[in-house]
C-alpha cells in the first residue's frame, strides 16, 4: 500500500503534509503535490495533515488513475520538504468539483 495524492489537492496546495512527511516523498506540480509510490512508507502521517482531504491510502476504490499520476510525475517533478504558503485563493477551490479538468497541467513547480 501507499498513499496518494487526489485531484482534491490541485489549487490548493496547501503542503502542510510535506512538512510531517519522515522520507520526504511529495514532489511539487505547478498546481499540485504527488507522492512517489516508491519512496513512501505507508507510515499515514500524511493523510490527517492534508485540509483539502486529497490524500487517501491507494488501497480505497477508485484510486488506480491516482496512484499512476502520482507515480509519473513524482518522477518529473522536483522534490517538495519543506511548506510554502498556499495559493492565494486555495480556500476558493477546496472541495471543488472537477478541478482536473479544469485546472491540471503537466508543469512543474519549484520544488526546495
Amino acid at each position: 500500500m501507499t498513499y496518494v495524492v487526489t485531484d482534491a489537492c490541485i489549487r490548493c496546495k496547501y503542503m502542510d503534509c510535506v512538512e510531517v512527511c519522515p522520507v520526504d516523498c511529495f514532489y511539487e506540480g505547478e498546481t499540485m503535490l504527488v507522492i512517489n509510490p516508491n519512496e513512501c512508507i505507508d507510515c499515514g502521517v500524511c493523510e490527517p495533515e492534508c485540509p483539502a482531504e486529497a490524500i487517501l491510502p491507494d488501497t480505497e476504490s477508485g484510486q488506480e488513475k491516482w496512484l499512476e499520476l502520482n507515480s509519473t510525475f513524482s518522477a518529473q517533478w522536483p522534490n517538495i520538504t519543506r511548506k510554502k504558503d498556499s495559493p492565494a485563493d486555495a480556500d476558493e477551490h477546496k472541495g471543488e468539483e472537477g478541478k482536473y479538468d479544469k485546472y491540471f497541467t503537466s508543469d512543474a513547480g519549484a520544488g526546495d
